[in-house]
């Protein structure tokens, strides 16, 4: 059953096109999250879904009706913001109660949801704070509540977590998860965060300049990225692009890397998308963790030997950046690989990884 449904919905700012025919299909009880970098469209179109917005073309269906022109009190969602939006005169307690008492929520019902959800994301002893006299994850839980005790039919996110430090966002990150878990509500999420996006969804709308580049679960949008915009912007470090001319005979599929007329690549493995021209300009994505300096069996992985330029060291492993076919790729190798700036090292790149991509189109093959 679809809780959310967006039908061919335009938005425009003046003579700026922020959103074009945007489809979404939303089922109960998942978890989908809208990606991608600023200005992209993705909270214009959380506030449309909230009713913060409105509409050029198109329509909004909450639970088959159309709520296009329904005002947001009465669209039986909830939202927690950026910037937390508590009201600072308030308590703890005041904060999440003030949507039931607006609603003429019935007294018991009311403390029934507050000790409910207080209990469950540990803001009980913080009833009779004020927001000034918390830390930002626990102003961070009490946005979540004020939502939670409405028991929505649908919870928006506006990128929750941008204005916490690095280990309060993995922390939250791994509230809201259990939330989810727990709740098996529907939930709409925005964020610029490729790890929190990875993390979270059930699935994700990887948006660029208006569109929806791609509408998949987290790993297929990481294994078969369906454009070089989505290839680059998922994953850190992000997918390897090396350029080149594809060939074909009656027996094999070759790819010859720009500037590297003694080097070919086998790709007669390679599951096409899509058809190609002989002699057509393709990128080839690799991402790092295919290029190692591990030896495989496997029949797909060709050696090479390359010199670093750059050698990064995160403890788990090392990202080091060669020079190849007049591209920078990264690999990531073992700490103890021994591998040195400006010396030749063996590298070894797993073929049967790859990603393709029209140059021209930019879309995978």
């Amino acid at each position: 059953m679809l809780t959310l449904k967006i039908k061919d919905l335009y938005k425009s700012f003046g003579s700026t096109e922020v959103l074009k025919k945007i489809n979404l299909d939303v089922e109960e009880g998942s978890f989908l999250v809208l990606l991608g970098p600023s200005g992209c469209g993705k909270s214009t179109l959380l506030n449309i879904i909230a009713g913060l917005e409105t509409i050029d073309k198109g329509a909004v269906l909450i639970d088959d009706y159309d709520v296009s022109k329904v005002e947001p009190k009465d669209r039986n969602i909830a939202m927690v913001f950026q910037s937390y939006a508590l009201y600072p005169s308030m308590t703890v307690r005041e904060n999440m109660i003030f949507g039931l008492k607006q609603a003429k929520t019935p007294k018991d019902k009311i403390e029934q949801q507050l000790e409910k959800v207080s209990n469950f994301l540990k803001v009980d002893e913080l009833l009779n704070r004020k927001p000034s006299q918390l830390s930002g994850g626990q102003r961070q839980r009490t946005a979540m509540g004020r939502a939670l005790v409405r028991e929505p039919r649908i919870f928006l996110f506006d990128e929750p977590l941008s204005n916490l430090d690095a280990k309060l966002r993995v922390e939250m990150r791994h509230e809201i998860k259990k939330l989810y878990t727990t709740l098996k509500a529907t939930m709409v999420y925005v964020t610029h965060d490729q790890v929190e996006a990875m993390s979270l969804a059930s699935k994700i709308a990887v948006m660029n300049q208006g569109i929806i580049q791609q509408l998949d679960d987290p790993q297929t949008i990481y294994d078969k990225p369906n454009s070089l915009f989505v290839a680059d912007f998922i994953g850190s470090p992000s997918m390897n692009f090396i350029q080149g001319i594809i060939k074909k005979d009656s027996q094999s599929v070759i790819f010859t890397p720009n500037n590297e007329n003694s080097i070919n690549f086998d790709l007669t493995h390679y599951k096409f998308k899509n058809n190609f021209q002989n002699g057509q300009k393709i990128v080839v994505g690799l991402r790092p963790e295919y290029v190692s300096n591990t030896e495989s069996n496997n029949k797909l992985t060709i050696k090479l030997s390359l010199k670093p330029t750059i050698i990064e060291t995160t403890g788990f492993d090392k990202n080091v950046t060669f020079d190849f076919a007049g591209s920078e790729i990264i690999g990531r190798f073992t700490p103890n690989s021994g591998v040195e700036l400006n010396k030749p090292h063996d590298v070894y790149l797993d073929l049967s990884q790859i990603s393709i991509f029209d140059t021209k189109t930019e879309l995978r093959l």
